[in-house]
């Protein structure tokens, strides 16, 4: 830890502070043969076109430079589960695992920090990030999380349970490490509304009073045992006592609106109302007091103390009425073990269960319009849950197992014919769909004599819409006006050639503009007299414009991802950790 001139700790390290230059960004190219279904298509808030759910194959660093521009503050959730830093590339099987996460300390948080505060841009300003990590890296991924976001928007460190003790683990010697951590971020905290999550939980019996007569008047209730009630009203005729319990656990459900206890009322915490009422409940024994409150439940006193009802703990969960608690940073109830086969891909010691990517994004999201990211998105189950979630997302993934498992088990999202993970609680039957991207190559290649030159893999719609995006424009070709590739304002258009541009061509197009227009021209090469023969037009000549602006030429900025085994290995290589 150090404190920088500006009087703010952050966490220093070998290469935070080297000379980087800044990031190409890259156009997107999308592969229709890997696109599938049909995604919906809509307007962003910023007013730029959303063309459908996207997943995108290329390097992260690089793929989120080419949404920062479209795209900035316009995520609403961000979940990603990086590689763990662990050392080791080899899992407790033996077997080879997909990350080759056992980058040096130093790179693995320069890396992670240039992501992230890419991903702080994309972020909307009641937007959130999930990051879940381990014990290797994330107390430091926090100190850099403070850093970028602010310590002031950090929420929570969730603690997952995500392994139990197996055979094999058991015999090794020390304590077994089961968990792993979700570090949770505002963008800004005042912003952002965090729905509350309630979970299942075993029926709590300490409600143990049941209303006999509670369609009558509240001051005319009477009071017996919920297991006389349950004598008396239950059915049940098996003597088997876990049928009973069963039955008994149903029929407290079946009457939660008339199953309570009582609790304390504290002097110091309740209202001076509630406070009231109890001195006067204490001198009238055994009658019942209410207290009305508008778009509240009302507030039941008798004896000194508050009525609280059992139907306040009962909640549909996933489908199923059930005893409930709120939610708390600790998660034990998700279920790792059987997740092998979810979504059709088998993803050794990195696939993430469904459920738990359904948790974050129900805390953070609301609509079918808010935007789901993530950067690593390996097997993709966030872009799974999702879709089944009917939430907009975007993944990216560099492995060749954007083809071996991301794509076909997106086809099974799309087609309804997953229904494994939270496809049944989601009753979800297929739908939407994705468009699949690839990252276009650098613009600019070095040539045989070291210079760079436009790269040769471009045509002419492709470098239209590089230079569009080089200069802050929108790409979106007129149809009927050639010139207008792109626009950056109502009235700011830009237009790229790669032919010789001269005084008689440039006349021509200004002919056509309307007096409030402007227009940007990139070429190759023009005429001198060009530079000076329209005010509302300026041009420039490529690639010359570019030099220096971008480090152009470089591909690879990945945390050394290697490819993944083919789909759906045999039975007998799967383990359950």
């Amino acid at each position: 830890m150090a404190q920088n001139n500006k009087n703010k700790l952050e966490l220093t390290w070998i290469g935070k502070y080297d000379e980087h230059q800044s990031l190409e960004p890259r156009i997107l190219i999308e592969n229709k043969e890997y696109s599938y279904g049909k995604p919906e298509t809509s307007t962003l808030p910023n007013g730029k076109p959303w063309n459908g759910n996207m997943l995108i194959h290329g390097d992260n660093l690089l793929a989120l430079k080419a949404l920062e521009q479209d795209l900035s503050g316009q995520v609403k959730c961000i979940y990603i589960d990086p590689p763990f830093n662990t050392g080791s590339r080899i899992d407790a099987d033996g077997k080879e695992i997909g990350y080759d996460d056992g980058i040096e300390h130093s790179t693995w948080l320069s890396m992670m920090y240039a992501r992230f505060n890419v991903l702080y841009n994309l972020l909307r300003e009641d937007g959130a990030i999930f990051v879940h990590l381990d014990d290797n890296e994330a107390d430091y991924c926090k100190i850099i999380l403070d850093e970028i976001f602010g310590r002031s928007n950090f929420m929570n460190r969730i603690t997952v349970d995500a392994r139990s003790p197996s055979a094999f683990s058991t015999v090794n010697p020390g304590m077994f490490v089961s968990s792993e951590y979700i570090l949770f971020y505002a963008k800004d905290r005042s912003n952002l509304i965090e729905n509350r999550i309630r979970v299942p939980r075993t029926p709590d019996y300490a409600y143990n009073k049941f209303i006999l007569n509670y369609d009558l008047p509240y001051s005319e209730w009477e009071f017996i045992s919920v297991s006389e009630a349950f004598s008396k009203y239950g059915k049940v005729k098996s003597s088997n006592p876990e049928t009973i319990l069963k039955a008994y656990n149903k029929f407290i459900i079946e009457n939660a609106e008339r199953i309570c206890r009582y609790t304390a009322i504290s002097d110091s915490g309740a209202g001076q109302k509630v406070i009231e009422l109890k001195k006067k409940s204490l001198v009238n024994p055994n009658d019942i007091f209410m207290l009305e409150r508008n778009g509240l439940d009302n507030i039941y006193i008798i004896n000194g103390q508050q009525l609280a009802f059992y139907s306040k703990n009962i909640q549909e969960i996933d489908g199923k009425c059930q005893p409930s608690k709120l939610l708390t940073d600790i998660w034990t109830d998700i279920a790792w073990e059987g997740i092998a086969k979810e979504g059709g891909v088998t993803f050794k010691r990195g696939k993430k269960p469904e459920k738990l990517i359904k948790r974050c994004l129900e805390i953070a999201t609301s609509n079918p319009e808010d935007i789901v990211l993530d950067s690593f998105l390996g097997s993709g189950t966030t872009a799974a849950v999702a879709q089944k979630m009917d939430r907009r997302y975007i993944g990216i993934e560099l492995g060749n197992h954007a083809y071996t498992h991301c794509v076909p088990r997106l086809k099974m999202v799309t087609d309804g014919t997953d229904q494994g993970g939270i496809s049944k609680t989601q009753n979800w039957h297929g739908g939407s769909g994705f468009k699949f991207y690839e990252l276009a190559p650098s613009l600019l290649k070095e040539d045989k004599y070291g210079n760079l030159v436009i790269n040769k893999e471009y045509n002419a719609d492709m470098l239209a819409a590089a230079m569009a995006k080089q200069e802050g424009y929108t790409y979106h070709p007129d149809q009927e006006v050639y010139w207008k590739q792109g626009f950056g304002s109502e009235t700011d258009f830009i237009y790229t050639t790669t032919q010789f541009m001269t005084v008689e061509a440039l006349s021509a197009i200004h002919d056509t503009m309307a007096e409030e227009e402007t227009l940007l021209i990139c070429c190759t090469a023009f005429q001198k007299e060009c530079k000076q023969a329209f005010g509302n037009i300026t041009i420039k000549k490529i690639p010359q414009m570019l030099l220096g602006r971008c480090e152009f030429d470089k591909d690879d900025y990945s945390l050394n991802i290697i490819d993944m085994p083919e789909m759906m290995e045999s039975e007998e290589e799967e383990t359950e950790e």
